[in-house]
């Protein structure tokens, strides 16, 4: 009995490379290059499992032990492997509450009853019905919310001028119906009379809303005279005329028209006085 355990002694003593490995101890959660543990005096060489390595069939799971070939070892710490838990999609803010197409117009509506300047941010949530921090996070700032009604308007509301334009066979024609339509527009029951880009340019302290409003205004009258000249040049209209000066008169009147509407004049009134203009209309 003591030669055998002697002769084990000694064998054990003269393990290296491979057949040491054999009885290394398997450590989780490190790095998987191999580290030096000391136990009992003695130094082992251990190969340290990657985190989340599966052990092999027979292979004892446990921290902190080496292990002899074929010893039986109690579990101090059992590795339990299971399924990754991976993160949740993040949460969204919060969503909007109320239809930003709606508000929109609403705005829209307020600004064209009541001018840029006398509509105040409190103004505008009350008829938006949202709060203030909603209406900054959907629109920006009051200017930026009315830079955007102007848009919308010229869309939904002002661009009758130019179909005028595009779809009449000359200048004359263009104007005669723009004339008439800014008559049904401005006195239309719908919504607030008048031109929303004339009107809520009236007392504007703020230099850019200010500066924007007249731009579009000019560009309707560049949009008249450019087919006054067209008209001009093909004989349409006669060569003394004065472009500048007509489209000129004839965004006055339409602008003159916008203000009628607003202190009360009918569909029908505005009608009488662009036939009146019409009717200087010079011709060849």
């Amino acid at each position: 009995m003591h030669s055998m355990v002697s002769s084990k002694e000694t064998e054990e003593a003269e393990l290296s490379g491979p057949a040491r490995e054999a009885g290394l101890m398997r450590r989780t959660g490190l790095t998987g290059k191999a580290g030096l543990t000391r136990e009992a005096g003695a130094t082992q060489q251990v190969r340290v499992r990657e985190a989340g390595e599966v052990p092999e069939a027979g292979e004892a799971v446990e921290t902190g032990e080496a292990l002899e070939t074929g010893e039986a070892v109690k579990p101090r710490e059992t590795v339990v492997a299971g399924p990754q838990t991976r993160p949740g999609p993040k949460r969204r803010g919060r969503p909007r509450s109320f239809d930003r197409e709606t508000a929109l117009e609403k705005a829209l509506l307020a600004f064209w009853e009541h001018g840029y300047e006398a509509t105040s941010v409190s103004d505008l949530t009350r008829v938006m019905d949202i709060g203030a921090p909603s209406l900054y996070a959907a629109f920006g700032d009051k200017q930026s919310l009315f830079e955007e009604v102007v848009r919308v308007y010229g869309v939904r509301y002002g661009s009758f001028t130019d179909r005028a334009l595009t779809e009449e066979s000359n200048a004359r024609a263009a104007v005669a119906r723009m004339l008439r339509e800014a008559a049904s527009e401005y006195t239309d029951p719908a919504h607030p009379h008048g031109c929303l880009v004339v009107h809520a340019a009236t007392n504007c302290s703020t230099p850019e809303v200010e500066e924007s409003l007249r731009v579009r205004r000019n560009a309707n009258i560049a949009a008249i005279r450019s087919r006054i000249e067209a008209d001009i040049a093909t004989g349409a209209l006669p060569a003394h005329v004065d472009a500048a000066a007509l489209a000129r008169h004839a965004g006055a009147m339409i602008q003159g028209m916008s203000q009628q509407a607003r202190d009360g004049a009918s569909r029908e009134e505005l009608e009488a006085l662009a036939e009146i203009a019409m009717a200087n209309w010079p011709r060849t």
